[in-house]
This record gives C-alpha cells, structure tokens and sequence, in this order.
C-alpha cells in the first residue's frame, strides 16, 4: 500500500499530544498476522507506547477528572480512550497488552526495534533504557511502510560488564535467569520494601545507567510500583 506514510504522519499528529509515539511497525505473510475486527489476518503492526514519562502529565490530567478517578485500571482505560478512536478512523483494528486475546507485544517489539528482554524482563532499548513501554497496537489489512522507522540498536545488556540491576535489588529477585515477580511482592509487602522501592522506584531499575535521562518522573514511579504491590 503506498499510503503508509500518510498514515504514520495522522497517527503521530493524532497521538503526539498524549505523549504517545509510533514505537514501530512489523509486517506479517498473508494469513500470520493477528486476527483483524472483521476476522481477516492483518498484514502490518503499528506498536504505540510511552518514551520515558511522556504520557504522564496528560494521563495524570485525564484521571483527575471527576468520571475517572475511581476508575480499577486507569492507564488501560485512558490508553484504550485515545487510541480506540484514531483506529476507528482509520480502519483498524485496536490491540491492548491488557486485553484478550492476549497479542505478543514483546514479541512485535522485539521485531519491529530489536529489543532484547533486560534481566529485569523488561525490554531494554539502547536509547530509553528500561524507560519506555507500549500502550497498544493497531492492526491493518494493507502492508504499511514506515519511511521514519526507528533504528534499531545493539542490546545494552552484552555491553554491560558490570550488570549493576542484578546487585542493587535488595529483595534478590532479580537474577540471569529472570525476575521472581512473587518474591519482588513479598519485599514490597515489608518494612524496607515500603521505605525503598515503594518511594524511589525499583531499585534494581533505577541502577541501570543506560537512558537514565529518561527515568520516569516520582509519581509515575510510585504509581507503577503500587500496581506492582497488588
């Protein structure tokens, strides 16, 4: 399709004022790609998501109205409010990490940027670090061309020698082999863990250096780290 362009431009014009970007793009063989609203298989991926606490002052913004502030999952629902409506627009078919079908967004990360998973299990970017994160996805039945996609890096990770995330988690729970989530929970749940990463973020995140110019602001951090504690 050679209108591909012209749809990346409306959907960063459209999107840009909620701090969210085009993360990348990824094309599937005719009948691979995940399942279109009128049961088609797309033939392209447009991943949308946060780079660093972009997308925080106009959630913050949004959930302080009086209809969302009691609301069990606001950043689904405020990511599900803007994007929903620019995939009706333009004919697509809308993918969120927190609804099922479950879509591989690592997966379409991995593909679309080169991403690698960090000890942490977060995708590590070579420009954000662990500061970054995917907000949804829109599916199309053309094959779309990104002519500003992203370059895609080496993996931070291989390049670190001294791995600072696997020392400072004072919990132990991250490790070569992967993340403990339930005994990160456990941690959180004590004296040491409300006073430490419940008030600074992660320590184990804030250790790494890579994209450090993009931590998350304090009350982000707090706020993912108490969805985390649930």
């Amino acid at each position: 399709m050679n209108g591909g362009p012209a749809i990346f431009e409306q959907l960063r014009a459209a999107l840009s004022v909620h701090g969210v970007f085009v993360r990348g793009s990824l094309s599937f063989d005719r009948g691979e790609g995940p399942m279109l609203a009128d049961g088609k298989a797309a033939r392209s991926v447009v991943l949308l998501g946060n780079v660093g606490g972009s997308i925080w002052e106009p959630f913050s913004h949004w959930r302080q109205l009086p209809e969302n502030s009691l609301r069990r999952d606001p950043l689904d629902d405020w990511s599900k409010a803007i994007i929903r409506p620019i995939a009706d627009e333009l004919g697509a078919t809308a993918y969120f990490p927190s609804d099922p079908p479950w879509q591989p967004f690592q997966q379409w990360a991995m593909r679309a940027e080169g991403l690698k998973a960090s000890p942490l299990g977060i995708l590590i970017h070579p420009e954000y670090g662990l500061w970054h994160g995917y907000r949804g996805a829109l599916g199309f039945a053309e094959s779309l061309l990104d002519d500003a996609a992203p370059t895609k890096g080496e993996h931070p990770c291989d390049h670190c020698a001294a791995k600072p995330c696997l020392n400072a988690c004072p919990a132990g729970a991250v490790a070569p082999a992967g993340f403990d989530v339930p005994r990160c929970r456990s941690h959180l749940r004590t004296k040491e863990g409300q006073a430490g990463c419940m008030v600074a973020g992660c320590l184990a995140r804030n250790a790494c250096p890579v994209g450090a110019s993009y931590r998350y602001p304090a009350a982000q951090l707090a706020f993912h780290m108490a969805a985390l504690q649930l």
